[in-house]
């Protein structure tokens, strides 16, 4: 396992090498799921083969896009069971808000002792129904709109 790094913005050099990497990267990140193979290539010339997953991959071309415009990256792992606080930060609400979502039988949980715990899985799924049903209602607010001949139209 490599040595840790301190958190640190890219340099410029860097920024332009994810981008190149990015460019050369695009095919492979558009192919989707499977197992890819990659020829690493050091500065000796040393090569060595990788078997990736898809899903590794895209995470690296997501590392690489924060890196291309600047932004310092670090990598978190998401366990499969959360806590009140992680699973607030992974929907952008306050902690509280959560608490009254899992109280209210809104989103499924666990109780260990006197802490709940809340599935990645299950947090997932509430979220794609909550962004399901906030396009449904941006759908239906557009649909009013365009009956009443308010805001946007086609052709105008």
């Amino acid at each position: 396992m490599p040595k840790a790094f301190s958190l640190r913005l890219p340099d410029k050099q860097e920024a332009a090498a994810a981008v190149e990497s990015l460019l050369q990267m695009q095919e492979l990140l558009e192919k989707g799921a499977g197992i890819h193979r990659l020829t690493l290539v050091s500065e000796s010339g040393d090569k060595q083969i990788l078997q990736v997953p898809a899903l590794a991959l895209r995470l690296f071309g997501e590392i690489l896009s924060e890196i291309a415009v600047g932004h310092a990256v670090r990598v978190v792992a998401i366990h499969a069971e959360l806590s009140t606080q992680e699973a607030a930060n992974l929907l952008d609400v306050s902690r509280p808000t959560l608490v009254k979502l899992l109280d209210a039988g809104v989103m499924p949980h666990t109780k260990a002792g006197s802490h709940r715990r809340v599935k990645f899985t299950d947090l997932v799924a509430y979220q794609e129904q909550r962004d399901a049903a906030s396009r449904a209602a941006m759908d239906e607010i557009a649909a009013q709109a365009q009956k009443l001949r308010m805001g946007y139209r086609e052709g105008k």
